[in-house]
């Protein structure tokens, strides 16, 4: 189960006991808002892309989405989203519940600029029905991430 391979990696850095776990689902963007009871905007999604055999995830805000000219302009060329089939065997979490924390060997992560916003955000715990709150500086130092990139834009509504 990700959930602990999730708490695993977390134990490093004392967090392992911050998941929360939910009766309902937490896997979107809209249920994670609900059940931490915050706004979508302060949920950090994370998204998972390959580049032939490289996998990269990005963990971005919310309300965001991937432009493709900023993502093609960081990474050079457009990332393809990973298919709901490849996503656990690829990343070690299913799809509803991707984060950054205990996640498959070889996988770059990058933080998107759109979370700095806040203070804090609420991360997946590796399953579709939990969530970890972190602050941003927090957040940097167990995800292990390679840099901050800007390759989102608003959701239009």
């Amino acid at each position: 189960m990700s959930i602990e391979r999730a708490r695993e990696y977390l134990k490093q850095f004392g967090e392992d006991k911050n998941i929360q776990v939910f009766s309902s689902s937490s896997a979107t963007t809209s249920e994670a808002a609900s059940v931490a009871n915050c706004m979508p905007a302060e949920i950090a999604k994370t998204l998972s892309f390959k580049f032939g055999a490289r996998v990269v995830l990005v963990v971005v805000s919310g309300d965001m989405r991937v432009d493709n000219a900023k993502f093609k302009a960081e990474f050079g060329r457009r990332g393809s989203m990973l298919s709901f089939e490849e996503v656990e065997p690829s990343i070690g979490h299913a799809v509803g519940g991707v984060c950054p924390f205990g996640i498959n060997p070889g996988i770059d992560v990058f933080l998107d600029v759109s979370i700095k916003r806040f203070k804090t955000c609420h991360v997946a715990g590796g399953s579709s029905n939990s969530l970890i709150k972190l602050s941003i500086e927090k957040l940097e130092k167990i995800s292990a991430y390679k840099k901050w990139v800007d390759v989102c834009k608003h959701i239009e509504q």
